[in-house]
């Protein structure tokens, strides 16, 4: 099982393998071409008042992670596929923010890790 975690910004790899976007919005100036995506998982991303509330704000991580894991479990359906690409061969979660530690592509690679362990 290999997850990769990539920011948007940085460009695709031939050993990326599926690479999915898990953000609720586009990322700002990136072209569909250029992000070479096989997957848009809006269902994924964390709702809006989740992001908002959260605001990358590194004291509210944990607190962060249990409510991004009680939306994914309103959503068994997206999580579960995700987990059948990750079982299949590496994956790359791309992610727009700045910040590569605190933000829901990490959230989510650490519950599928725990998924599928």
């Amino acid at each position: 099982m290999q997850i990769r975690l990539k920011r948007a910004y940085d460009p695709p790899a031939a050993g990326d393998g599926r690479r999915v976007l898990v953000d609720r919005i586009w990322p700002r100036g990136v072209s569909k071409k250029d992000l070479a995506l096989d997957d848009w998982c809006k269902d994924l991303a964390p709702s809006t008042e989740l992001r908002h509330w959260f605001d990358h704000d590194a004291d509210r991580w944990d607190e962060f992670k249990k409510r991004y894991a009680k939306e994914l479990d309103a959503r068994p359906e997206a999580f579960d596929a995700l987990c059948d690409h990750v079982r299949a061969g590496r994956v790359t979660l791309v992610f727009a923010a700045k910040d590569v530690e605190h933000n829901n592509a990490v959230a989510l690679k650490e519950l599928i890790t725990e998924r599928l362990a």
